[in-house]
């Protein structure tokens, strides 16, 4: 999965290579706050610098004799180094060196989501405000209500995916931080100084506090981000596959030269990339609750959480990754259809006037009550016949005591649910 959905840069940051690159600088970080410290010669940091190395295949020939992976890893750098290797992992704990490079994974995946997300604004922002008076039906459990503009509807996907850029910067900032603070976390073994220093030198934070790991409700809170994000582009994927069926046909996911929709039927054209997001979300969802449910350890720490975190981690940010971008590919690229936009809204005869005739008759003296009634008899004459609301107004006693012609003809004014778009768009910024 990680093969087919990775782009090279996120896979980059999570394959194995730059995994333990990650543990060799905090390694070197702490050899250099104990140098600072007076603790280790600065020539030995010199030569750990200029020598420390490692192969991935001799790291995986010691594991198999080990069973440890960090043991394995610092067997393989400090064949590389002279004497000078005994200052390796000096004072610290495995967690110390794999939290902390965790943090470093996350946050470098994270800048990366943060400009998938900045990217996919944009594209959305332009398009509303291409699409800022495309006329077309608002629909409120799945039946036409009033009409809105195309652009109107982008501009909750921009508010909302705003709302996700700053859900993820506070995801970057939450597992920004460092512990290199031993065992159980009382600095035992360290001086709290080193754990500054490395932190510094990471672009970290140092834990308040720590125990053996960095508290898991940093990496929850990482992971919920990712599936609200996710959620979303499934919830924009669902609307675009919904305005694509047939009988609606008011947008239309690209359907490029040569491809093909089915084996079996050549005329389809089927909204396959949104489908392929909305069953992605579902995935980055799922990942977030061993994630969850890694927030409880076994006093100062127990193992449960890395088996799930090698797995979920990876996966959930390649997948964002790839979502992200294939969404803002999609909805560059999306084919909109606004005489089918018309086609649709003008489907009920004119219903879509029936709240505004409703609330007019509402202020020329009826109740509410009476008003609801009045307007309601006629909508459903309408929808039962196929009959034109306004005529169906027109030739109403009832209405016509209260409204003039002129005053019903008035009535029926697309632009009246348009007047307030500039407020919201100027609140969008755009």
């Amino acid at each position: 999965m990680i093969e087919r959905y990775s782009c090279p840069q996120m896979k980059g940051i999570w394959e194995q290579q730059n995994k333990l690159q990650k543990w060799l600088d905090v390694e070197i970080a702490i050899c250099e706050g104990w140098s600072e410290l007076g603790e280790i010669p600065r020539e030995a940091v010199a030569r750990i610098k200029e020598r420390a190395a490692f192969n991935l295949q001799r790291v995986e020939e010691i594991e198999k004799e080990t069973r440890h992976d960090v043991i394995a890893f610092i067997k393989a750098v400090t064949e590389n180094l002279g004497e000078e290797g005994k200052y390796i992992h000096y004072g610290v704990t495995s967690y110390d060196v794999v939290d902390t490079a965790l943090s470093l994974l996350l946050k470098e995946s994270a800048e990366l989501l943060i400009a998938d997300i900045e990217a996919l604004i944009a594209i959305i922002r332009k398009r509303a405000a291409e699409h800022k008076y495309t006329l077309m039906i608002g629909r409120t459990h799945g039946v036409h209500a009033e009409p809105i503009t195309f652009g109107f509807k982008l501009g909750v996907w921009l508010s909302e995916m705003e709302r996700n850029l700053e859900r993820m910067r506070q995801a970057r900032e939450i597992v920004s931080y460092g512990k290199i603070s031993g065992a159980v976390g009382n600095y035992a073994n360290i001086d709290p100084r080193v754990e500054r220093i490395v932190c510094d030198k990471l672009g970290l934070k140092p834990s308040p506090i720590s125990t053996q790991i960095l508290q898991r409700d940093r990496h929850a809170q990482y992971m919920t981000a990712l599936a609200v994000t996710a959620g979303s582009l499934e919830k924009f994927a669902t609307e675009i596959r919904n305005l694509q069926r047939t009988e609606i046909l008011e947008v239309e996911e690209i359907f490029r030269k040569g491809q093909r929709g089915s084996s079996a039927m050549p005329h389809k054209r089927n909204p396959w990339v949104d489908e392929q997001i909305s069953g992605l979300a579902r995935v980055v969802r799922a990942n977030c609750l061993p994630v969850m449910e890694s927030e409880v350890t076994w006093h100062e720490r127990d193992l449960a959480n890395s088996s799930i975190e090698r797995i979920v981690l990876p996966d959930s940010n390649i997948l964002l990754d790839y979502m992200l971008r294939t969404f803002a590919d999609i909805l560059q690229k999306l084919v909109v259809y606004p005489e089918n936009m018309r086609r649709n809204l003008e489907k009920t005869h004119g219903l879509v006037f029936s709240q505004r005739t409703m609330l007019t008759l509402v202020e020329k003296g009826m109740s509410r009550e009476e008003a609801y009634k009045l307007v309601q008899k006629n909508a459903m004459q309408a929808w039962e016949t196929g009959s034109s609301f306004k005529e169906l107004l027109l030739n109403d006693p009832g209405v016509r005591e209260h409204l003039s012609a002129d005053e019903i003809d008035n009535l029926f004014d697309y632009n009246y649910f348009t007047k307030h778009l500039d407020v919201i768009f100027d609140r969008l910024g755009i």
